[in-house]
């Protein structure tokens, strides 16, 4: 029997207006989108260098809790990158709001984070050899 290969994976986050932050992980991170599902929208793919996230609408915005109100400096999305200044310059020009600056951590990785309209942290890392 033949095995199947994972070929990626998308992140899915609930989001409070699914027009506004889909437009904001274009104009602030690059992504793009080719609609928005629903009628109102409500679900939105994002892509960007072939790096997948969904949005969806959730009811009330007391719904939405990131990952760092549960368990401190913790993200709900962690894209890997080949150079992490170029994206970090890119986004801080961009005008998305750092959460926390560009570093070296322990275990090797050059990070930041950038926080969403929902106050989700997403974090860019580039593993240093």
């Amino acid at each position: 029997m033949s095995k199947a290969k994972l070929k990626g994976n998308s992140p899915v986050l609930l989001v409070s207006d699914v027009v506004y932050s889909a437009d904001w992980y274009k104009d602030k991170l690059g992504f793009h989108f080719e609609k928005l599902y629903g009628d109102p929208p409500s679900f939105c793919i994002l892509e960007r260098d072939n790096c997948f996230l969904m949005l969806c609408n959730t009811k009330s915005k007391d719904e939405i809790k990131p990952n760092w109100k549960i368990v401190d400096k913790m993200w709900n999305v962690y894209f890997w990158t080949d150079n992490a200044e170029a994206a970090y310059k890119e986004f801080k020009q961009k005008g998305a709001n750092i959460d926390y600056e560009i570093y070296v951590t322990p275990y090797n990785i050059k990070e930041f984070g950038v926080i969403d309209p929902d106050g989700y942290d997403i974090a860019f890392g580039e593993i240093l050899r």
